[in-house]
């Protein structure tokens, strides 16, 4: 675009801001970011700055300075840089303290990354102290506390060399920093500029810039303490004194320091319990919730140290920070209790890891306080008639003690907790104390062993006995408990048929029927033998589950908790008992097909209602080795009956990904639970599936093909398994190739490769044979670089698979002779995307898969003579952002002695890191 004028500027900046019309203010913001994407948005910004007509202008041009120096530096020569690091101080020079902070913080943005791109702008920090200082404190505190906050930018990719060599400067230059902000606190008592003052000094502990050792004559952790000692203070300051805490908390945590140092901080920190008290008191529960914060973090720091102390029986002076934490769990507030729920998962994990009877023990009174806390905090209102409902923050919090509890329960053990919460049930006690009971009780039921007899028959016998108008989240607590008291039940099978009539009793309340199918499902999955006495009790629930109208997910659950009960069967019951069960949904599907009806999500018109009925009834049904191994399946009838239904059922709905998704799903079961038996239909599928993809490109097709593979894979199966994919692979490479085909599909991805790991599992030959493998590894050199975890693990791994394949195949077979060729064609072009795709595509934690390649890769360079790692090295891109010379040969010398995963891994996260 041309330069626009300074005029047109104003009024787009007006437009955007000021008109109330829609559509003026969309197309004011459109030009605009035309404007910012162009050369000339570097001109207007700064001419912007310096006439200062209106905070709207000023903001939008610190905006676009702050954007493209982040992303298009570039643009500038070398010399226009220096004038506009230049221009910026100007700016920032003349920024008084009532401007808008907004606008102080974006220029101060541009100014820092600025710095962390100019390597030539040596020692900047001591330069913008002396450039700034005694002129303009406020906007320098605003720039030192976004500098070390940018090192890490995604958005710059500085480059490892860059950042370790900026740390250095941070470091060498922290002194003077301290030194400007003592200055600071001595010249200013305002809590804005105290605020400032602490913020810094967090942002430069957090890149661990600030000595340790000097802790104790450092101005800003005295002005820390000082402020959190006062519950007066306002919130914004108490909650940046606390983060710096933690900030220098989490430093002493990573390194070794004097004792006095460590002793020195944990007295200051330790001695606000009693500003915490007040901050309780005075109803000031953001100052409370900082400081449970800050002796969470506490007890972090010191619990190596506390852990290795008690394990060789002796004290450790940070133990009180235990006592603190708990101190906090007692608060009223359960999101306060919350905050520390870290410290007793790691607690927990380090007592579990070094299995110490001494070191047990001498955690049990905090686990036990612990836990009757929790208690408490699980107690629902006593005015409230309903359940706590999924996403509330209520219910999520219960989720996470029922998970923290089930963590930490070993230290005391799971019978003492069920005691002690049975013996609040003997009590006479509101209903939300007993419900909470109850609650606590689930959390620790699975770990209860079978031989207990004191107090559990005693605890079913009470809920199988409770009144009918007993309250609604009592009786759901209830049903749950019995749900996870299944594998008691199993060893105490007297007790199954009247907890089945009782939860089957409680599917007819709607608020307590998805809770009672749960129930049924555990319990029948754990006493499968059992519960095929009373198969007929869990068959009329399931046969009156449209009567009550049951959610989707709930009338699933029952299918599953059914399969489960009839699974133990004889095989000529199981037959008619699958038969019949998966008629009934069959025949409200084939209903549906035959009606004109609107699909309506939820609904009975929904064909998902019956689709996951059929594939939980397939998905739990467990059959027994028969004893005439002659027989077929007794499931195979039920599935044969389904297909046609099902096929139909694809037909219509072709272009409904989430009903075909639920259709694929359903036959993945069916053939899961037949086993080999499926491959009778396997025809059938063959000839369906293609059509099928060829109107509308679900990539659940092929998950569903790679399915039918696995499971059915074999030299029998493999003319209709090849017919399938030569049909639906040519579809599926064309949309991967087209302009950001990968990008925009990489459900594709992910289940093409998946379905190719099958095939080159089952039938190896068959699938090098058919020419399809080359198409796929050219595919997966371009695909190499897509960062989507699923679409690239399932890549890595039929990556992995060849790999692995020619390694261990016979040169000399045509299957050997044939995939060693491909690897021999494509192996350079893969070695040099991967190691592209790690430097600058992939996240960090994507590069696990990606070295199990490389490791396999490089194994078979070095059987064949060739090196196709050094020939890539060179090839991968310069820009700012770079590894050396020296440090792509010192990765070269590691990549091909890497003999293990972990090593190739962190070789590609140390190298990844160079060019980020």
């Amino acid at each position: 675009m041309e330069a626009p004028s300074m005029d047109t500027v104003y009024q787009a900046i007006s437009a955007l801001y000021d008109n109330p019309n829609v559509n003026e203010k969309e197309k004011a913001s459109l030009w605009l970011g035309d404007v910012q994407k162009s050369i000339h948005s570097w001109k207007v910004a700064d001419e912007l700055l310096h006439q200062k007509k209106n905070f709207q202008a000023c903001y939008f041009a610190a905006q676009t300075m702050r954007s493209k120096v982040q992303h298009n530096l570039s643009e500038l020569p070398d010399d226009a840089v220096i004038s506009l690091r230049d221009s910026l101080i100007l700016h920032l020079e003349s920024v008084s303290p009532d401007v808008n902070s907004a606008i102080l913080t974006q220029l101060s943005l541009a100014l820092a990354d600025l710095a962390l791109q100019m390597p030539t702008w040596q020692n900047c920090v001591s330069d913008l102290i002396k450039i700034f200082s005694n002129k303009n404190n406020f906007a320098l505190l605003e720039i030192l506390t976004v500098l070390p906050q940018e090192i890490d930018s995604s958005s710059l990719k500085l480059g490892d060399n860059r950042r370790e060599q900026i740390k250095l400067d941070l470091r060498g230059n922290s002194p003077i920093v301290v030194i400007f902000l003592k200055d600071c606190i001595n010249s200013s008592q305002t809590s804005n500029i105290a605020l400032k003052i602490i913020r810094c000094m967090t942002s430069w502990t957090q890149v661990k810039a600030i000595n340790l050792q000097e802790l104790a004559q450092n101005p800003v952790v005295g002005l820390c303490v000082q402020v959190l000692r006062d519950y007066n203070t306002n919130n914004s300051l108490h909650e940046a004194a606390t983060d710096c805490m933690c900030a220098i908390l989490d430093c002493l945590e990573q390194n070794n320091n004097g004792d006095e140092v460590e002793r020195m901080l944990f007295d200051s920190l330790s001695a606000l319990e009693e500003s915490y008290h007040l901050a309780v008191a005075h109803e000031e529960e953001e100052k409370a919730a900082n400081l449970a914060r800050l002796f969470t973090e506490l007890g972090e720091t010191f619990l190596e140290r506390i852990i290795i102390s008690t394990a060789n029986g002796q004290g450790h002076f940070a133990m009180r920070s235990l006592e603190l934490a708990l101190v906090c769990v007692g608060h009223h507030d359960y999101e306060i209790a919350e905050i520390t729920f870290n410290l007793w998962y790691r607690l927990s994990e380090e007592v579990y890891q070094r299995d110490y009877q001494q070191l047990t023990d001498a955690f049990k009174p905090h686990i036990e306080r612990l836990i009757e806390a929790l208690a408490r905090h699980c107690q629902c209102e006593p005015d409230d008639q309903s359940l706590p409902e999924e996403g509330d923050e209520f219910y999520d919090f219960r989720v996470k003690v029922y998970e923290l509890i089930k963590d930490v329960v070993f230290i005391v053990g799971s019978s003492s907790v069920f005691r002690k919460m049975f013996s609040v049930l003997q009590a006479n006690l509101p209903w939300e104390q007993t419900e909470a009971a109850l609650f606590i009780m689930q959390a620790v039921a699975k770990n209860i062993l079978p031989e207990e007899y004191d107090f559990v028959p005693k605890v079913i016998e009470a809920i199988l006995s409770m009144p009918e108008d007993s309250h609604l989240a009592v009786m759901n607590t209830c049903i749950q408990l019995l749900g996870e008291l299944c594998d008691w039940i199993e060893k105490h099978p007297q007790c199954l048929e009247p907890c089945l009539r009782f939860l089957v009793r409680s599917l007819v309340q709607p608020k307590l029927a998805n809770a009672a199918a749960v129930a049924l499902q555990n319990i029948c999955k754990a006493c499968r033998s059992e519960a095929s006495c009373h198969a007929a009790l869990v068959v009329e629930a399931a046969r009156a589950a449209d009567q009550l109208a049951l959610p989707i997910h709930t009338a699933s659950t029952l299918m599953r908790a059914l399969a489960a009960a009839i699974s133990r069967l004889p095989h000529d019951q199981l037959c008619s008992a699958m038969r019949e069960s998966v008629g009934v949904q069959l025949a409200g599907l084939s209903a549906l097909l035959e009606s004109n009806t609107e699909l309506r999500k939820g609904s009975p018109t929904d064909p998902v209602l019956w689709l996951d009925r059929v594939a939980a009834l397939f998905r739990d049904v467990d059959v027994a080795p028969p004893s005439d191994p002659t027989k077929g399946h007794p499931c195979m009838p039920a599935f044969k009956d389904a297909w046609p239904v099902l096929h139909r059922t694809m037909q219509k709905y072709v272009r409904e990904g989430r009903v075909m998704e639920r259709v694929c799903r359903c036959v993945r079961f069916c053939v899961r639970g037949t086993g080999r038996d499926a491959v009778e239909l396997l025809p059938a599928l063959a000839t369906s599936l293609p059509p099928l993809y060829a109107i509308y490109q679900h990539s659940c097709l092929l998950y569903l093909t790679g399915v039918l593979a696995d499971a059915l894979g074999g030299p029998l199966s493999a003319p209709p398994l090849a017919h399938l994919l030569h049909a639906l692979l040519p579809p599926a490479l064309e949309l991967l190739g087209k302009p950001d085909g990968l990008k925009d599909n990489p459900d594709t991805v992910d289940d093409l490769y998946r379905l190719c790991v099958r095939y080159l599992q089952r039938i190896p030959l068959q699938f090098v044979e058919s020419g399809c493998c080359t198409a796929v590894v050219s595919c997966g050199v371009k695909a190499a670089r897509l960062d989507h975890r699923d679409a690239s693990c399932s890549l890595m791994s039929f990556l992995y698979d060849l790999l692995r394949l020619a390694h261990e195949s016979d040169p000399a077979t045509p299957l050997g002779s044939q995939i060693n060729a491909i690897v021999s064609e494509y192996g350079e072009a893969l070695t040099y995307a991967l190691l592209e795709a790690s430097a600058l595509y992939l996240h960090a934690y994507m590069l696990s898969e990606v070295g199990k390649v490389l490791l396999e890769l490089v194994d078979w360079q070095r059987r064949h003579g060739v090196d196709w790692v050094a020939a890539a090295l060179p090839r991968l891109p310069r820009g700012r952002a770079h590894a050396t010379e020296q440090q792509c040969w010192q990765f070269h010398q590691y990549a091909v002695k890497a003999e293990k995963c972990k090593e190739a891994t962190r070789l590609l996260r140390d190298f990844a890191r160079l060019y980020r």
